[in-house]
Protein backbone atom coordinates (compact mmCIF):
# COMPACT_ATOMS: atom_id res chain seq x y z
CA UNK A 1 0.00 0.00 0.00
CA UNK A 2 0.97 3.61 -0.45
CA UNK A 3 -0.06 6.63 1.59
CA UNK A 4 -0.46 10.00 -0.10
CA UNK A 5 -0.34 13.33 1.72
CA UNK A 6 -1.12 16.49 -0.20
CA UNK A 7 -0.09 20.09 0.35
CA UNK A 8 -0.45 23.35 -1.52
CA UNK A 9 -3.51 24.81 -3.16
CA UNK A 10 -5.50 27.80 -1.96
CA UNK A 11 -7.15 30.81 -3.55
CA UNK A 12 -5.83 32.86 -6.45
CA UNK A 13 -7.11 35.31 -9.03
CA UNK A 14 -7.55 34.31 -12.64
CA UNK A 15 -4.22 34.22 -14.44
CA UNK A 16 -2.35 33.29 -11.28
CA UNK A 17 -0.37 30.19 -10.38
CA UNK A 18 -0.41 27.52 -7.71
CA UNK A 19 1.59 24.38 -7.04
CA UNK A 20 0.28 21.21 -5.50
CA UNK A 21 2.48 18.56 -3.87
CA UNK A 22 1.78 14.95 -3.01
CA UNK A 23 4.20 13.04 -0.79
CA UNK A 24 4.08 9.27 -0.98
CA UNK A 25 5.11 6.76 1.65
CA UNK A 26 4.74 3.03 2.10
CA UNK A 27 5.32 0.79 -0.88
CA UNK A 28 8.16 1.57 -3.31
CA UNK A 29 7.39 4.74 -5.22
CA UNK A 30 8.40 3.42 -8.62
CA UNK A 31 5.79 0.66 -8.43
CA UNK A 32 2.95 3.10 -9.07
CA UNK A 33 1.39 5.14 -11.82
CA UNK A 34 0.53 8.59 -10.44
CA UNK A 35 -2.03 11.19 -11.33
CA UNK A 36 -3.86 14.36 -10.41
CA UNK A 37 -7.64 14.54 -10.46
CA UNK A 38 -10.20 17.18 -9.59
CA UNK A 39 -13.82 17.35 -8.64
CA UNK A 40 -15.98 20.46 -8.77
CA UNK A 41 -19.27 20.68 -6.84
CA UNK A 42 -21.99 18.74 -8.61
CA UNK A 43 -19.57 17.24 -11.12
CA UNK A 44 -17.83 13.91 -11.47
CA UNK A 45 -14.18 13.48 -10.62
CA UNK A 46 -12.04 13.97 -13.71
CA UNK A 47 -8.45 13.27 -14.61
CA UNK A 48 -6.18 16.29 -14.96
CA UNK A 49 -2.72 14.84 -15.54
CA UNK A 50 -0.97 11.53 -15.14
CA UNK A 51 2.59 10.30 -15.22
CA UNK A 52 3.62 6.79 -16.12
CA UNK A 53 6.36 4.77 -14.41
CA UNK A 54 8.62 5.47 -17.37
CA UNK A 55 7.83 9.18 -17.23
CA UNK A 56 5.22 9.30 -20.00
CA UNK A 57 2.72 12.09 -19.34
CA UNK A 58 -0.89 12.67 -20.28
CA UNK A 59 -3.01 15.80 -19.79
CA UNK A 60 -6.66 16.61 -20.01
CA UNK A 61 -7.16 18.85 -23.04
CA UNK A 62 -8.42 21.79 -20.99
CA UNK A 63 -5.18 22.04 -18.98
CA UNK A 64 -2.65 21.20 -21.70
CA UNK A 65 -0.06 23.96 -21.90
CA UNK A 66 -1.07 25.47 -18.54
CA UNK A 67 -0.47 22.65 -16.06
CA UNK A 68 2.69 20.61 -15.60
CA UNK A 69 2.92 17.32 -13.76
CA UNK A 70 6.29 16.22 -12.45
CA UNK A 71 7.83 13.97 -9.85
CA UNK A 72 10.90 13.96 -7.67
CA UNK A 73 11.92 10.34 -7.25
CA UNK A 74 14.44 11.17 -4.55
CA UNK A 75 11.69 12.74 -2.43
CA UNK A 76 8.86 10.39 -3.49
CA UNK A 77 6.83 13.47 -4.29
CA UNK A 78 4.45 14.31 -7.11
CA UNK A 79 3.81 17.89 -8.19
CA UNK A 80 1.27 19.79 -10.23
CA UNK A 81 2.30 23.26 -11.33
CA UNK A 82 -0.76 25.20 -12.41
CA UNK A 83 -0.29 28.40 -14.40
CA UNK A 84 -2.75 30.74 -16.12
CA UNK A 85 -5.49 29.52 -13.83
CA UNK A 86 -9.11 30.06 -14.82
CA UNK A 87 -12.28 30.18 -12.70
CA UNK A 88 -13.32 26.87 -14.26
CA UNK A 89 -10.25 25.25 -12.68
CA UNK A 90 -11.89 25.73 -9.28
CA UNK A 91 -12.27 22.29 -7.66
CA UNK A 92 -11.00 19.93 -5.02
CA UNK A 93 -7.80 18.41 -6.33
CA UNK A 94 -6.62 14.92 -5.48
CA UNK A 95 -3.45 12.99 -6.17
CA UNK A 96 -3.77 9.28 -6.81
CA UNK A 97 -1.66 6.17 -7.25
CA UNK A 98 -2.26 2.73 -8.66
CA UNK A 99 -0.19 -0.21 -9.84
CA UNK A 100 -2.36 -0.41 -12.95
CA UNK A 101 -1.98 1.82 -15.99
CA UNK A 102 -5.26 3.79 -15.82
CA UNK A 103 -4.21 7.09 -17.38
CA UNK A 104 -6.98 9.66 -16.75
CA UNK A 105 -9.62 7.21 -15.54
CA UNK A 106 -10.59 8.06 -11.93
CA UNK A 107 -10.37 4.43 -10.79
CA UNK A 108 -7.11 4.59 -8.88
CA UNK A 109 -6.87 2.63 -5.65
CA UNK A 110 -4.99 5.14 -3.51
CA UNK A 111 -5.95 8.76 -3.00
CA UNK A 112 -4.65 11.81 -1.20
CA UNK A 113 -6.86 13.75 1.19
CA UNK A 114 -7.68 16.45 -1.33
CA UNK A 115 -6.87 20.14 -1.42
CA UNK A 116 -9.09 23.01 -2.50
CA UNK A 117 -8.15 25.26 -5.40
CA UNK A 118 -10.30 28.35 -5.88
CA UNK A 119 -9.81 30.73 -8.80
CA UNK A 120 -11.67 34.02 -8.75
CA UNK A 121 -12.39 36.17 -11.80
Amino acid sequence: QVQLVQSGGGSVQAGGSLRLSCAASGSPWRRYYMGWFRQAPGKEREGVATIDRDGSISYQDSVEGRFTISQDNAKNTLYLQMNSLKPEDTAMYYCAADSRKLWLLPQYNYWGQGTQVTVSS
